[in-house]
């Protein structure tokens, strides 16, 4: 039986890359709090159908297709969204894509592509929430990391660069917001096992290194990164800003 957070019933909250994965289940979690959620991702057949199905279960629920990689667009949808359902409370910027790639292949134009999919959106679409946030004294803002480039992964170094600057910016916006009450916090899941990480990166060979490397020797889900980013929005953690949580099954 999860917590249930009385303070988040009604809270409008946007989640990035909401369809899918990570996302998906943080959708669900904050529709089960009772928060009105508001789901951005590029897939549009996803996004629907969970919205729908969310609905169906009573969760005030809805679905915006934006590319994220439109930084006009992903504005033009928190505006539309905030006309619609009130100012966002709650950012979850959960959003990325963590394809993997040969240094020698990048190019500028995969290196500033890699970076619009995995950091640039997060930044403006703080930005687009925050002038709201201010005014209302209160919100919470969570960046998404990873912990790849803290165990130093190899074969993405655009993703793990990215990835590692979600601290910088996290740390930034909660020092020049703080004054204002608002919360912003990372959180680096480790291998969380998605039906994309089983599909295409979860090998015998890999899922040895887990038991080996994990403290807890079981796969993790992503309902447990959906439990703890519940927590973390809520008041139950009005303490917590400036801070990088790493949830990984004890990674060593």
């Amino acid at each position: 039986m999860a917590a249930v957070y009385s303070d988040l019933a009604g809270r409008v909250v946007l989640v990035t890359g909401g369809a899918s994965g990570i996302g998906a289940a943080i959708s669900r979690a904050f529709a089960a709090q009772g928060s009105t959620v508001i789901l951005f991702d590029i897939l549009r057949d996803a996004g629907e159908a969970l919205a729908q199905e969310l609905r169906e279960s009573g969760g005030s629920v809805h679905f915006h297709k934006v590319d994220l990689r439109d930084i006009r667009a992903l504005q033009a949808g928190i505006e539309a969204s905030r006309r619609r359902h009130g100012p966002t409370e709650i950012l979850v910027n959960n959003a990325a894509h963590d394809e993997r790639h040969a240094t020698d292949d990048v190019t500028p134009e995969y290196w500033d592509e890699r970076i619009a999919v995995n950091l640039k959106h997060q930044f403006f679409a703080a930005q687009a929430v925050l002038p709201e946030m201010k005014a209302a004294n209160g919100g919470v803002i969570i960046n998404f990391g990873s912990t790849s480039w803290m165990a130093g992964q190899g074969g993405m170094a655009a993703y793990t660069a990215s990835k590692s600057g979600v601290i910088g910016l996290t740390r930034s916006l909660a020092r020049d917001y703080g004054p204002f009450n608002v919360r912003v916090n990372a959180i680096a899941p480790g291998w969380i096992m998605t039906e994309r990480q089983i599909e295409k990166w979860l090998t015998p060979e890999g899922e040895a290194e887990l038991m080996r490397r994990q403290c807890l020797k079981r796969r993790l889900v992503p309902d447990e990164l959906a439990r703890f980013t519940v927590f973390l929005a809520s008041d139950e953690a009005s303490a917590c800003t400036a801070q990088h949580y790493v949830v990984d099954g004890g990674w060593v």
